[in-house]
């Protein structure tokens, strides 16, 4: 692996809201706007480190800088109403505990668990829940590890918000990597097992050994590709240079390819300044020299990345750095949404605008696509049917995988941002889905998994393999 001796070290340091008035850079904001930033961080969570503050902002631009958007809470992420009562309580200095009380209150009323996360993606074995395991799709398994519940920074957009804000009944984390491994060996159809949060990188290595090293024993050989989600590349790079057990998490990813798995590190880039810092860019390369590839994937977000050109901008760094373009999501609705989103027809146009100016090789992403609760949906574009204007949506995943692939109409809105706002085009009643998904939902869970699916011959990847 590649020496990191050029890249200096550096301590990591958090600040979080109790810490806000020692950051120096804050400063150079108007009482006002520092205000702002204690009340939403009452309601949603707030992490930040010094890398992010001291190499991504640029805080000559003050509030409205992109990365100062994506990890400081703005006072319109909250609605006007919900501000003014807790600002109130603030600037009176209530005791935190009342606070916290209507901050909660606030919390539920923002749709913390979208797309069916609690009814329909935690798996059951003999009646009884697997906590820390979502399984949505056929071949593949989220697994949330326990004490990889946090990140190194907080995005403010970020979708699964609820997990860090104490609300613990709608946490997904597991303890026992066992659990896991007992489900796999009895799910056959599953070949990728993806490690979410959080952020599992916020791990020590000897902490993420012990839950992937047991998917690289007999009896998984169908678990074809580890996946690990994370945000670290981009908000702390250190992570993979200079850390004390940096050169340890880069074996473990050699350890994977050793056992004959594809290793993937889902880096989340929302804006092209995170990729061009010195320390990113050796991180990139020391996590390219165990095998690992790096696919990228952000959401669309209003005030941070809504433009063509920083897209286009974006895909083709990532190209230049040996990295995928991935994905472009559709901010998910939840959270401070309404701060966020980004209409379906605009982000359309943003993703196809971006994607006529980057060559073939960054055409690998996939976009606008939104993780709705029947499952991912790509906003394809607008077309004119039999005289009427559609919307073109296609699955690009699904909770019956029959419907991957499947192209179907939805009536134009210009308005729409989420999948439900959307109606059936072309006289239809309903969406061809809507009917098996609400047998789904009333059973409380999608068809069991394994029951249709045909014998896996293992691929030839070394030597010689005996059919049976």
């Amino acid at each position: 692996m590649p020496a990191s001796t050029r890249i200096a070290a550096l301590d990591f340091r958090a600040y979080q809201r109790k810490d806000l008035d020692s950051i120096p850079e804050l400063r150079r904001l108007s009482p006002g706007e520092l205000e702002a930033i204690k009340v939403v961080s009452a309601v949603l969570p707030f992490r930040v480190n010094n890398y992010v503050v001291e190499q991504l902002i640029r805080w000559e631009r003050g509030v409205e800088d992109p990365l100062f958007v994506l990890t400081f809470p703005q006072r319109d992420m909250l609605a006007p109403e919900d501000f003014g009562r807790l600002a109130d309580l603030v600037r009176k200095g209530a005791p935190e505990a009342q606070i916290q009380a209507l901050a909660r209150e606030i919390q539920l009323g923002m749709n913390p668990h979208p797309a069916g996360q609690m009814e329909l993606n935690v798996p059951t074995v003999d009646g009884e829940p697997l906590p820390g395991v979502q399984h949505k799709y056929r071949e593949t398994v989220l697994f949330f590890p326990s004490q990889g519940q946090t990140c190194h920074a907080y995005c403010t957009y970020c979708f699964r918000w609820p997990q860090f804000v104490g609300l613990d009944e709608l946490k997904f984390a597991s303890r026992e990597a066992e659990t896991l491994v007992a489900y796999l060996k009895a799910h056959k159809e599953v070949s990728s097992v993806l490690f979410t949060g959080g952020d599992p990188l916020i791990m020590k290595t000897s902490v993420l050994r012990r839950y992937i090293e047991p998917l690289l024993s007999p009896g998984l050989e169908h678990i074809t590709s580890i996946r690990v989600g994370t945000k670290a590349p981009a908000y702390w790079p250190y992570r993979f240079v200079t850390d004390a057990d940096a050169d340890d998490l880069l074996r473990l990813f050699e350890d994977v390819r050793s056992a004959r798995k594809a290793f993937a590190l889902m880096a989340h880039f929302s804006h092209p300044r995170e990729l061009e810092t010195p320390v990113a860019q050796a991180a990139l390369r020391r996590i390219q020299s165990t095998g690992a590839v790096v696919r990228c994937q952000a959401p669309l977000i209003r005030r941070v990345n809504d433009k063509a050109q920083i897209w286009a901008d974006m895909w083709r760094l990532q190209v230049q750095l040996g990295t995928v373009p991935y994905y472009m999501f559709v901010e998910r609705d939840t959270g401070p949404k309404n701060y966020f989103e980004v209409p379906l027809a605009r982000a359309a146009e943003i993703f196809h605008e971006a994607y006529s100016m980057v060559s073939g090789l960054a055409r690998t992403v996939r976009g606008p696509s939104m993780s709705a609760t029947p499952g991912k949906v790509k906003v394809v574009g607008a077309a004119e049917v039999r005289g009427e204007k559609v919307f073109i949506l296609v699955f690009e995943q699904g909770r019956d995988p029959s419907w991957v692939g499947r192209p179907f109409f939805a009536q134009y809105d210009a308005e729409a941002t989420w999948l439900d706002q959307l109606r059936p085009a072309c006289g239809e009643r309903e969406f061809f889905f809507e009917a098996e998904m609400r047998a789904m939902q009333s059973a409380g869970r999608h068809r069991p998994w394994g029951e249709d699916v045909p014998p896996r011959r293992t691929p030839v990847l070394f030597g010689h393999v005996e059919w049976d």
